[in-house]
C-alpha cells in the first residue's frame, strides 16, 4: 500500500504544481503580450505584397495596444537570413517572422548550413497564415491570345516559347514547371531576380508569358496592360472570381498558391502564440484592413496556428519532391 506523505508521492505532486506554475505564469506573460515593442521582420527588401501586409499587421498592433510596432527588412539567401536572425532571437513573442512559402522551398535548393544554419521547420514556430496573393498565369496582350487553350495552341506551334519567373526555385518556376508537365508543351523558363524585373520585361514585351503572384501585377491587370488568363491555385480566388484554374481548364497536378504567414523562434510559449494569433486574426478581419490588401492584390486569410503549421509540413514535404524530380536549382 502506497501511503500519501511517500517521496515517491511528494515528488509527484512537486512536478504538478511546479507544471501547474509554469503555465499560469506564461498564461500570464501571454495576457501581458506585448510587454515592449513588437518588430516584424520581412526577410526581403520593401514594396512587396508581403511587406504591405507586415507593414498593416504592425499598424494595427500598435493601434490595438499599447507598445509600437515595427517593420524590419532583413533581405538575403532566400528569406534564410531573415529567418536565421529571428530563429536567434528571445522566445518571447517581440520578434516575428513575415514570410511567403519560398520559405519552405528555399531549404530544398540552398542546403545545410546556409544562413547560419536555419532549420525553418525545427527553429521558427507557426503562428498564423495571414493571407495569399493568388498566383496567376499572365500573358502580354501582344502576344494575340486570350486564354489557355490559345497559349498551348500557340506553345504546340513554337516550342521553346518563353515563360518568365521571379526566379529558380519560386512558387512561380514550380507553376510554370508543374503546367509544362500537366499540358505536355515545351517553353523555356526565363529566371529573373525577383518579382518587379519580372513584371517589367512582361509588360515591355521581352517576354510575353508569366507566372506570378497577383499582388506583383494588379496595377497592370485592372489597366489592360497585362492579361490574366488563369490562377494556379485549387479553388477560384475571391479577387478574380471570374478566373478559371487550371483544374477546371483540364490541366490537373499544376496547382500551386502562394501564401504569407508570421513565425515567432521556436520555444515561444503557446499562449503567447496563441495571443498574438488572435490579434492578428482580428487585425486582418477588419474592413479597411482587407481592401487596402484586396487592392494590392492580396487576400486576408487567418486561422489557427495549428492549421499553418500542418500547410507548412505539408508543403514542405511537397516542394522538396518537386525540386528533387525537376532537378531545380537555386540561382
Amino acid at each position: 500500500m502506497i501511503l500519501y506523505g511517500t517521496p515517491t508521492i511528494r515528488r509527484a505532486l512537486y512536478a504538478i504544481v511546479l507544471t501547474l506554475g509554469l503555465l499560469t505564469q506564461a498564461t500570464a506573460l501571454a495576457q501581458n503580450w506585448p510587454a515592449k515593442p513588437v518588430t516584424i521582420v520581412v526577410p526581403f527588401p520593401p514594396g512587396s505584397g508581403l511587406d504591405l501586409l507586415a507593414r498593416v499587421i504592425a499598424e494595427k498592433i500598435s493601434a490595438r495596444t499599447s507598445q509600437p510596432s515595427l517593420v524590419e527588412n532583413r533581405p538575403g539567401v532566400g528569406g534564410l537570413a531573415g529567418a536565421n536572425f529571428v530563429a536567434r532571437s528571445a522566445p518571447d513573442g517581440h520578434v516575428l517572422l513575415a514570410v511567403p512559402n519560398t520559405i519552405v522551398i528555399a531549404p530544398h535548393l540552398l542546403g545545410r548550413g546556409i544562413a547560419g544554419g536555419v532549420d525553418v521547420m525545427k527553429d521558427l514556430a507557426p503562428v498564423i497564415l495571414a493571407a495569399s496573393t493568388p498566383m496567376v498565369l499572365v500573358v502580354n496582350p501582344s502576344l494575340g491570345v486570350r486564354s489557355v487553350e490559345e497559349l498551348l495552341a500557340l506553345a504546340r506551334k513554337q516550342p521553346g516559347l518563353p515563360y518568365a519567373s521571379a526566379g529558380n526555385g519560386t512558387p512561380m518556376h514550380i507553376a510554370g514547371e508543374l503546367f509544362k508537365k500537366a499540358a505536355s508543351v515545351d517553353m523555356l523558363h526565363v529566371p529573373y531576380k525577383g518579382t518587379g524585373p519580372s513584371v517589367a520585361d512582361t509588360l515591355g514585351g521581352q517576354v510575353k508569358v508569366l507566372f506570378v503572384g497577383a499582388g506583383g501585377v494588379a496595377q497592370y491587370l485592372r489597366s489592360g496592360k497585362l492579361l490574366a488568363i488563369a490562377v494556379t491555385e485549387k479553388r477560384r480566388s475571391p479577387l478574380f472570381p471570374d478566373l478559371a484554374t487550371f483544374s477546371e481548364l483540364g490541366i490537373t497536378g499544376a496547382d500551386v498558391d502562394t501564401w504569407f504567414g508570421l513565425l515567432a523562434p521556436a520555444g515561444t510559449p503557446s499562449a503567447t502564440i496563441a495571443r498574438i494569433n488572435a490579434e492578428i486574426n482580428s487585425a486582418i478581419a477588419l474592413p479597411d484592413v482587407r481592401e487596402r490588401l484586396k487592392t494590392a492584390g492580396v487576400d486576408a486569410r487567418g486561422g489557427t496556428s495549428e492549421a499553418f503549421s500542418l500547410e507548412m509540413r505539408e508543403d514542405h514535404a511537397r516542394y522538396g519532391r518537386i525540386v528533387r524530380e525537376f532537378g531545380i536549382k537555386a540561382d
